[in-house]
């Protein structure tokens, strides 16, 4: 399984038990085999790629996965189960705390600059303010949000304090690349696709040794397992019957 694993507690309202974690990317977390997006927030995709503050192309996601996994070091995490996510295909919303943190881990990483306010309320809303204004992580750099990003939209405002008018169509190429580079362990290819959406779904996916997988030369993004590509609504290419999952 891709991804940082450590043993912390799951809690589902009942007393919390050990479990194993896979910090996927920085706003989610799969315990005990039940992944949770973290209530609240938005984070890079693990394949998104932003611009870092020297304007060369940084992997962002990785990136960010990265710092959220030294962020908890080790310690102990509990979740509370908030229910279905809307937006996710078989996830949970989780309402998760380091343990011995009074602040849970949604407005931590938003303070740390790793991922933006997504709460509708605006909760973290001042949280991502003083992130920007002090620069942290994502916000020296140049990005597009999250939700952008997965909707693959050449037009979204870019974000961050390196961000450069005069240059945004460069920057966004850099963002958007025609061959966008898999991270380690993600080998499935996520093509957007408009035939995709008579069933419901924003894309197709293909796995190693399907028909189509070599000749699939622009993906506009990749997966690190088939349950992460049909979380972000891509579906299965028809004509891929077997293949490797990874």
């Amino acid at each position: 399984m891709f991804g940082f694993v450590v043993v912390l507690a799951l809690l589902v309202g009942s007393p919390a038990v050990a479990a194993e974690l896979v910090v996927k990317d920085a706003a989610t977390l799969q315990l005990g085999g039940v992944t949770y997006r973290l209530e609240g927030i938005d984070a890079p995709e693990l394949d998104q790629r932003c611009i870092n503050e020297f304007a060369d192309p940084a992997a962002c996601g990785v990136e960010t996965r990265d710092a959220a996994v030294r962020l908890i070091a080790g310690r102990a995490v509990t979740c509370r189960d908030l229910g279905p996510d809307p937006m996710f295909s078989g996830r949970r919303i989780g309402a998760c705390t380091i343990s011995g943190d009074g602040i849970g881990l949604s407005q931590r990483l938003v303070q740390a600059g790793l991922a933006l306010n997504a709460d509708p309320k605006g909760r973290f809303a001042a949280d991502e303010a003083k992130a920007r204004d002090e620069r942290l992580a994502l916000w020296r750099g140049c990005f597009v949000a999250p939700q952008s990003f997965r909707r693959w939209d050449k037009t979204a405002p870019l974000l961050g304090a390196a961000c450069r008018d005069d240059r945004k169509a460069a920057m966004l190429d850099q963002m958007f690349p025609d061959m966008p580079p898999a991270p380690d362990g993600c080998a499935i290819k996520g093509k957007l696709a408009k035939r995709a959406r008579l069933t419901g779904n924003v894309g197709v996916y293909q796995l190693r040794g399907c028909p189509s997988y070599a000749s699939l030369e622009k993906p506009n993004r990749w997966f690190c397992s088939e349950d992460d590509a049909r979380a972000a609504g891509f579906r299965k290419a028809y004509n891929c019957r077997g293949g490797a999952k990874r």
